[in-house]
């Protein structure tokens, strides 16, 4: 299984809340869940595609779904976020 991670290889995650291109998550969600952010420009590839928040900003989504690092992950490798809430998930491909 494969784990995927930004470009400073901390952990991404999805948010049950999302729907397919819409985060739902803003304002104390995410502060403690920073949005990967996209260039307005970015190539999409694959599974991975944009997705516009409310403010203006773009993100990114694997297979729709709107990724997110989280606070409390301090280095590369830590999975702190996983299962929190019961609804944010490790983003995997096997």
């Amino acid at each position: 299984t494969k784990i995927y991670t930004d470009a400073k290889g901390m952990t991404l995650y999805t948010f049950d809340k999302d729907e397919k291109g819409k985060s739902n998550c803003y304002d104390k969600c995410a502060a403690n869940w920073p949005p990967l952010k996209a260039k307005a420009s970015t190539k999409t590839e694959g599974e991975w595609s944009v997705v516009k928040r409310t403010d203006g900003t773009n993100m990114w989504a694997y297979d729709g779904k709107p990724v997110y690092t989280f606070v409390k992950d301090k280095k590369a490798g830590d999975m702190n976020g996983e299962g929190v809430a019961g609804a944010w998930h490790v983003v995997k491909a096997d």
